[in-house]
């Protein structure tokens, strides 16, 4: 058996560094984290979900009027009535360093860096979901699962994929449902033993590009070295996840009758966005239910490309219809998609209801948000973003409120478009932090964590 199965490389948390008669502990490191953990009795699964909305909302009908528990859905959050107790409606949340950025909202949606899309490469940081998959991803055969309506990593000036590596290097995401369940579930012809020879073969060309770029970046200039480092970082990622499925070679993957599978491996067609969205919901209940993984990001669309809806009259791509200029009739059928959106995640939260989890939901232990990084499109406003937190009742957080951070400075809503513009232009509370929100999740995933960028505090209302 390799070194890399007997995991016989990890050092101990108590490894110390010896010298001049002093010890000294050394910090977590790679080196203590195992690739899969060992057995232990069983620990209830905790899970975190995060859905991606491209180019804000139509606020005058995605605003909720009432802060706490006595509000009324607003036209666009109606589908989402029916779980009033395992949600939460967030108004006036923002990202202090995402105030004036435009394409790249979904790029800084989970990470809250400040880009500077000005420079040839702006360097992104970690994810919150990539902070949890280092402590859930150590039960699972995949660390995180990144899902996307465009697969790959996107363009320099906005990504496809929410995650993002340590080193800030975008985590490729995939599009195609069948491919995902494949890759997820499909057994590779001649067992584990072939499956085991393909990784080596991999293992082989990564190790070979690493070497053969040490000798190139001495030849390179500043910026070259700069794209070339880049490029190693997303390498360096592949050959850790191939390390981990090495690791898992002798845990034979979860067996999906065929009737159930045969749902997964139609050609599903992204022109027919409610099938093509409920496949993918259902995709990512499918491997939380047979914990596959326990993180999972989905960009439901990008700012560059957010499906047209043509089942219900709308043609136009999500950008076209965010870039409105107050044209009543765009904003109409911007309403229409967004109620569209919430339909389709409503679906999903009623599949995470109805399957169990041992003898509870398998809502009540997985953590959902859903949101957008932009909150009025026409102008590239980022104050006030749209945000809903569903689930996770099963780990400590409350629900059936509306949690609102504008009213203590507004008074009340009037919902014109005016007003939408103004209170989507700069945050009414400075403290009012997206990046609360992910501390607050963080911890509920079990991440030794007291801050997450720049949060200030955990959210005190939902726990």
């Amino acid at each position: 058996m390799s070194k890399i199965l007997q995991q016989r490389w990890l050092l101990n948390r108590r490894h110390y560094l010896r010298g001049l008669g002093a010890t000294v502990a050394l910090p977590f490191l790679d080196a203590m984290r195992p690739l899969r953990a060992a057995a232990t009795p069983a620990e209830a699964p905790r899970r975190s979900v995060f859905v991606y909305i491209p180019n804000g909302v139509n606020g005058m009908t995605w605003q909720v009027k009432q802060a706490g528990k006595d509000y009324e859905f607003s036209p666009s959050l109606r589908p989402l009535a029916k779980h009033r107790d395992d949600l939460t409606i967030f108004s006036g949340l923002y990202h202090p360093n995402g105030i004036g950025s435009a394409h790249v909202c979904g790029d800084l949606w989970l990470t809250g860096a400040r880009l500077d899309t000005n420079q040839r490469s702006a360097r992104n940081t970690v994810s919150c979901d990539q902070v949890m998959a280092e402590v859930a991803g150590r039960h699972t055969r995949f660390t995180s699962l990144e899902l996307s309506v465009t697969a790959g990593v996107g363009m320099p000036n906005g990504s496809t994929t929410l995650a993002f590596s340590r080193d800030g290097v975008p985590l490729p995401a995939e599009q195609n449902p069948r491919a995902v369940f494949e890759r997820l579930y499909g057994e590779t012809p001649g067992g584990a033993k072939a499956e085991g020879e393909q990784l080596q073969t991999r293992r082989s060309v990564l190790d070979a590009v690493l070497g053969n770029a040490k000798s190139l970046r001495r030849a390179l200039g500043q910026e070259d070295r700069t794209k070339l480092d880049e490029y190693l970082h997303a390498v360096r990622d592949v050959e850790m996840r191939t390390e981990r499925l090495e690791s898992w070679l002798d845990v034979p993957r979860p067996v999906i009758p065929k009737q159930e599978a045969a749902h997964y491996q139609r050609n599903v067609s992204q022109s027919e966005a409610g099938d093509y969205y409920r496949t993918m919901y259902d995709l990512i209940v499918l491997a939380l239910r047979t914990d596959t993984t326990r993180v999972v990001t989905y960009m439901s669309g990008s700012e560059g490309k957010g499906l047209a809806i043509p089942e219900i009259g709308i043609t136009q791509s999500r950008h076209q219809l965010s870039h409105h200029n107050g044209d009543a009739d765009a904003l109409d059928r911007l309403s229409l998609s967004d109620l569209f959106l919430m339909e389709q995640f409503a679906y999903f939260l009623d599949q995470l209801q109805n399957h169990k989890d041992g003898e509870t939901p398998l809502l009540d232990r997985t953590m959902v948000l859903t949101g957008s990084g932009m909150s009025y499109g026409q102008s590239h406003h980022n104050a006030s973003l749209p945000i809903l937190l569903a689930g996770g009742r099963g780990l400590g957080i409350k629900h059936g409120q509306h949690v609102d951070y504008n009213l203590p400075s507004i008074g009340n809503y009037k919902l014109d478009y005016e007003e939408w513009r103004t209170v989507t232009s700069h945050p009414k509370d400075e403290t009012a932090r997206l990046s609360n929100l992910f501390l607050t999740m963080l911890q509920k995933m079990d991440v030794p964590a007291d801050k997450f960028v720049d949060s200030v505090k955990t959210i005190g209302e939902i726990l």
